[in-house]
C-alpha cells in the first residue's frame, strides 16, 4: 500500500465552494480509479477550515495515475484558489 495524506487551509470565505468539490473528486477517485483504495475527507468541528485527506493507493504508480488524471487536473486547478497552504506526505508501506 501506498498512503498519502493531505492537510488543506482553505480560505474562509471559500470553504463552501471547495469541500463540495473536494467530496465529488474522492467519490471520483475510488469509483474511476482502480488503485485508489481509500479516500477520506475529514474536518475537525472546531477548525472548519482545515481539511485532511487519507489516502490509499496499491502501490505510488496508482497515485501517479491518480495525480495524471482528467478528474483530479480539473479539481487541482478549480480549487487552486480556494487553498491558503497545503501540505502532502506519502508514505510507503514497510514490508514485514
Amino acid at each position: 500500500m501506498y498512503a498519502v495524506v493531505v492537510t488543506f487551509e482553505i480560505k474562509e470565505d471559500r470553504i463552501g465552494a471547495f469541500m463540495p468539490a473536494m467530496l465529488q473528486n474522492a467519490r471520483t477517485s475510488l469509483s474511476e480509479e482502480p488503485g485508489c483504495r481509500r479516500f477520506d475527507v475529514c474536518t475537525d468541528p472546531g477548525q472548519p477550515t482545515e481539511v485532511f485527506l487519507y489516502e490509499l493507493y496499491t502501490d505510488r504508480a496508482a497515485f501517479d495515475a491518480h495525480l495524471a488524471s482528467a478528474h483530479f487536473r480539473t479539481f487541482d486547478s478549480h480549487v487552486a484558489e480556494m487553498i491558503a497552504t497545503k501540505d502532502i506526505r506519502t508514505y510507503a508501506e514497510v514490508a514485514s
